[in-house]
């Protein structure tokens, strides 16, 4: 037998462009299967990961996985906004503790997550460089930001426009890295969060400016009397928070009418989050509360049926790759009568014919199979990025 492998592999080793499309062949056709599947539980590992780990999302009612995309993977696909009213509303019941969120706002392509202290808490998020946000202004990024970024403690961020041409006059906020978290292998490591009033700033809605009681220049004065004084609109706006001018800084307003995307609802027992949910039923309710696990299960369940597609159309595939190469042989052999003719000569039996082509089989699909694992086990390496990259952002 070692004799029929070593012609074998001679005669394969010469014929190296028939050998290299058949081995490829068989490689992808082994590959693809094999490595949608490894994708699909990957992707289905880290979609429930989180959704299962967060209780319940409140939000305008509208599409429910566009609110659960943007809450915990910080999705592109902005849902309708509600109000800090919500987030008291959510505290007035005393069932679940309230975690707002406004995730609409991006720093160099990283989304900008507006939140509160308490989302640190609740995602088990550790300060690796540096230290927790502190005043406004302040930002703290995420390793995989930090690290395509080279931002450490000290360096500065700005915020991106939302379009080319900002009628309304909101110009980029430039933030203050304080602090790098540790690495998660969230979409966390994807983020840079700042307060909820430095989010709120940054879309123009608070804003500091010079101090017009003590303006000496009259063409910045529109109105003057004994309590007030109105400033024109060529008074200066800062697009940066210093130590110099943070206290000119302020909102204007009931802040319990400023906007959020959504927020996230802790319940305090299981007995409570019933209860909350039920009071969201209402025909007249204009918020939705939604239980991400639900909602990314829904997500999957559609994701396994274009699975089966896929299965189907690489069945079919498969078997048009097995008749190729049965084809490929057959010519072969009609190909190679005069070298099947020289070995009867040489006083060979059938057999021999047989096993020189079966050992011209083995080591195409030995090589196949050795090519298809190294290729599998480079996606199982790189499977956790790929999903992010692929399905989660």
């Amino acid at each position: 037998m070692l004799d029929s492998f070593y012609i074998a592999w001679k005669y394969v080793s010469y014929n190296k462009i028939k050998t290299a499309t058949l081995v490829a062949c068989i490689t992808l056709i082994t590959f693809l299967p094999f490595s949608l599947e490894l994708l699909l539980n990957e992707s289905e590992r880290q979609l429930m990961s989180r959704a299962v780990h967060t209780p319940l999302i409140v939000g305008a009612k509208g599409s429910s996985l566009d609110l659960v995309m943007n809450t915990l993977y910080f999705g592109e696909d902005l849902p309708e906004l509600i109000t800090m009213a919500a987030s008291d509303r959510i505290a007035d019941t005393d069932l679940a503790l309230p975690i707002p969120m406004y995730v609409r706002f991006k720093a160099r392509g990283n989304p900008i997550v507006g939140i509160t202290l308490d989302y640190f808490d609740f995602r088990g998020l550790k300060i690796a460089q540096g230290r927790q946000l502190a005043v406004l202004g302040e930002c703290v990024v995420g390793e995989k930001v930090a690290e395509s970024l080279a931002l450490k403690p000290g360096d500065s961020l700005v915020s991106s426009p939302e379009s080319l041409f900002d009628l309304a006059g909101i110009y980029p906020l430039k933030m203050k890295v304080v602090g790098v978290l540790e690495k998660s292998h969230t979409s966390d490591d994807l983020a840079v969060f700042v307060d909820l009033k430095t989010a709120w700033v940054i879309q123009g809605l608070g804003h500091g400016h010079q101090d017009v009681t003590k303006i000496e220049d009259t063409t910045l004065i529109l109105k003057r009397t004994e309590s007030n004084v109105s400033a024109t609109a060529k008074l200066f706006h800062y697009t940066e928070i210093t130590e110099k001018n943070m206290a000119s800084f302020h909102f204007h307003g009931n802040l319990s009418a400023y906007p959020i995307s959504a927020l996230i609802a802790l319940p305090y027992d299981t007995k409570s989050g019933t209860i909350l949910r039920g009071r969201y039923l209402s025909k007249e309710e204009t918020q939705q509360i939604v239980k991400p696990e639900e909602v990314i299960a829904g997500l999957l369940q559609n994701i396994f049926r274009i699975k089966n597609v896929l299965d189907a159309v690489i069945a079919v595939v498969a078997l048009a790759t097995v008749l190729a190469v049965i084809l490929v042989f057959a010519l072969s052999l009609r190909l190679r009568q005069r070298e099947i003719q020289t070995i009867f000569k040489i006083g060979c039996s059938r057999m021999t014919i047989v096993k020189l082509m079966a050992a011209e089989i083995m080591i195409i699909v030995l090589a196949s199979a050795v090519l298809c694992s190294v290729m599998i086990f480079a996606v199982q390496n790189i499977s956790h990025e790929l999903v992010r990259m692929l399905f989660i952002r």
